[in-house]
Order: C-alpha cells, then structure tokens, then sequence
C-alpha cells in the first residue's frame, strides 16, 4: 500500500505540481485563505475537495467519525480548536456539515451502540450520534428510508450544536458566518443541502428554487 501511495505521489509531482506549481508555492508563501469550514465523516468514500472540484487552499476541513460536532458542554478538543482556528483566525465566512448516505456511524447508532463497548473510543465517540438516532426514528419514516432520515438528523444535530461554540454564535449574530447542511448521495454523486424555507434537504441542483 504505502508503495502505491508513493508511486501516486510521483504522480501527483509530475503531472499536478509541475502545472500547478507556482500555485501551491504561492500558498506556501502568503498562508491559506480558505472560504469554507468543511466538517465531513472521515469515511474514504467522501472527499470534500473532489466532490466540490476544490483546489489547494480553498478547505479547512475536518473529518471525523460520523461528520460530528460534539456540543461545547462535551467537546472534543480537535473539533473545537478547528472551529475556534476557522473562525476567528481564518474568518471563513461558511461553515457546511456533510454527511453522507449509508454512513456506518449512523448506522451503529440505530442498531445499537453497546455492542460496540469493546472499541472503547469509537463507543463513546458515537454516543454523540444516538440522539439523532433517536429523532429519526421518532419521525416514524419508512423502514427503507430510516437510515437515510438518521443521516440527515445526524448532519441537523451537529449544525445545532455548533451554535453552542461562542466564535460560531458571534460570526451568525454579526452576519458574518453562514452554516450550511449537506448530505452526500455516494450512489448518485449529489449532494443534497438543507433549506431553511422548506425545513427539508433537497437537491443541490435545485437550490436557489425556494423562497430566499
């Protein structure tokens, strides 16, 4: 594996560092001023830079089991400091919470996570996804549509949480941060993003359709 990845950066140095060179050197010299926190489940399937045809420089991304932002009262320490860096020392104007359909980490939640106790990080770390688990399933969707209702819940709870960090709260107050919630359909290669109108995800390629 480790070969395969070298070789693929002698790639990476032959065919994108030589066009792209300049670029990157530039980022090297003058720092990073990315447009968008991107917090998104580390699941390998879920590249915000490929799904969003990004270049170096414009994502600070975080990833991590299940997309999730623990609320401040019970914060992990790396979301945190990602956020407080994002915010208030890169001033990025969005925030945007991506999940993804089938997500196992969601899934874990709505089979049941003490079968998990055993993995001691990865038991505690999806208690913060049960609560979504829990308003999903309370939602009463269809059998086949409960996981796709958790995810969706799961990317809504941790946009709820973020509002408990103070550099969020004081970046929607000022109208200088705006959150967004996407959901990443792996099968259809679409996003699905949050309306605020209609209370609903929808298509990407249909934003812009509803009331603003």
């Amino acid at each position: 594996m480790t070969k395969h990845l070298l070789s693929g950066h002698a790639r990476f140095r032959a065919e994108y560092f030589s066009g792209e060179g300049d670029y990157l050197r530039s980022l090297a010299r003058d720092g990073q001023n990315p447009s968008t926190l991107f917090i998104g489940c580390a699941d390998s399937r879920v590249i915000p830079e490929l799904l969003t045809t990004s270049s170096p420089g414009e994502l600070f991304v975080v990833r991590n089991i299940a997309n999730v932002v623990p609320a401040l009262a019970d914060a992990d320490s790396s979301v945190g400091a990602a956020i407080d860096y994002a915010v208030e020392v890169l001033k990025v104007p969005h925030v945007i919470v991506c999940g993804h359909d089938g997500c196992g980490g969601v899934k874990a939640a709505l089979d049941g996570i003490n079968v998990l106790a055993h993995l001691t990080s990865l038991h505690e770390w999806l208690g913060a996804v049960v609560p979504a688990a829990t308003a999903a399933r309370a939602l009463e969707p269809p059998p086949a549509e409960l996981l796709k209702t958790a995810v969706e819940e799961n990317v809504l709870q941790s946009m709820s949480n973020l509002i408990t960090y103070p550099p969020i709260a004081r970046g929607l107050a000022a109208h200088t941060l705006s959150l967004h919630g996407w959901v990443y359909d792996l099968a259809h290669g679409e996003v699905r993003v949050y309306d605020v109108f209609s209370e609903e995800f929808i298509a990407a390629s249909r934003v812009g359709e509803t009331k603003t």
